[in-house]
């Protein structure tokens, strides 16, 4: 009998089950499915990016044991940045806008990680987070992760996402659907899939506020549609991981949806996730209305709840914000 080999958390990244989301399969008739990435060890699908980053940097030289990671994000990124340079030797610096909730700052401090709050101030902006980040690494010498134009990041999507939503679905997956933060998912996985099969739709699910679904739709970054309280996704240009990206449709998503199908997975099916995971959903909904019924639709569920009790799960938070906790999910079907 051969002896059984173990690995460290960082062999650990990835090879997440599909779950499928019952209530809205049935209202449907499509199979619609969640990829569960809040399993991963850092709690988010950003610890794919964070390993495919830091391996890749390993092999060019860029990285050895001791160094300092340094990345701007919205927090799950760090996280996975944090926990997987921990497993493998690295200290981690985080850039974070300070509109992220408490907890994802609470976290990243108890991983260990410096964190540096500072104002959230778009990509134009010399003060935006990205910006500082990489400032940073030049004046200190650490390594910039860089995620929103590191490829390696759409590169782990590829070589991970993509194969394992192919061989859980028996290659039978019609859609893909997923927003974009850095672009890293939802480009490497779909370039994966078309290459098993043309016929499979790519689907974009962008929150009010963002550029993609028109970027997509008519070739602008027009983002005058009103905002979104979602963290971690919303795009207003094109990143490295973004170009190329064969998206064959895009929907804009009201948070009002996503939220309603957010506290309808924790009631109704035990699934805890925040609002990107419901976004993500509802762009799988929409989809599966329009096609009809017999599709098997997969689609990400980005990371879980715990993150965003504060905000996404206070009601006194969500009715300051225009958002309704009660509102049914079945009320917002006629217009989607």
């Amino acid at each position: 009998m051969s002896r059984p080999s173990y690995h460290g958390l960082d062999h650990h990244v990835g090879n997440t089950p599909l779950i499928r989301l019952n209530k809205l399969s049935e209202l449907t008739g499509c199979e619609i499915l969640g990829k569960a990435e809040f399993m991963n060890p850092g709690g988010s699908v950003k610890d794919r990016a964070a390993l495919g980053i830091i391996l890749d940097a390993e092999r060019r030289g860029l990285l050895k044991p001791g160094d300092t990671i340094v990345e701007g994000t919205a927090g799950n990124t760090g996280i996975g940045l944090t926990v997987i340079g921990h497993a493998r030797g690295y200290k981690s610096v985080i850039v974070i806008p300070e509109t992220q909730a408490p907890e994802k700052f609470q976290q990243l401090r108890t991983l260990g990680a410096e964190v540096i709050p500072v104002p959230a101030k778009p990509y134009s902006d010399p003060g935006n987070y990205n910006h500082i980040a990489r400032g940073l690494a030049e004046k200190r010498g650490w390594f910039w992760a860089n995620q929103f134009d590191n490829t390696a990041n759409r590169q782990a999507h590829y070589e991970t996402t993509g194969p394992e939503i192919w061989a859980q679905t028996g290659g039978t997956v019609d859609a893909f659907v997923a927003a974009i933060g850095t672009g890293g998912t939802l480009s490497g996985t779909s370039q994966f899939l078309k290459e098993q099969n043309p016929q499979v739709a790519v689907i974009c699910a962008d929150p009010c506020g963002a550029a993609m679904w028109s970027w997509f739709t008519n070739g602008n970054l027009d983002d005058d549609d009103g905002d979104s309280v979602a963290e971690g996704i919303g795009q207003g240009r094109v990143t490295k991981n973004v170009e190329g990206a064969p998206v064959d449709k895009a929907y804009r998503i009201p948070d009002q949806l996503a939220l309603s199908i957010v506290y309808q997975l924790l009631h109704e099916e035990g699934i805890f996730v925040g609002l990107s995971s419901g976004i993500n959903a509802a762009g799988a909904l929409r989809y599966a209305l329009e096609q009809g019924p017999g599709k098997t639709i997969v689609t990400i569920l980005c990371d879980s709840g715990v993150k965003y009790q504060s905000k996404l799960f206070n009601r006194d938070w969500l009715l300051e914000n225009g958002l309704d906790p009660n509102m049914p999910l079945e009320v917002l079907l006629d217009p989607v």
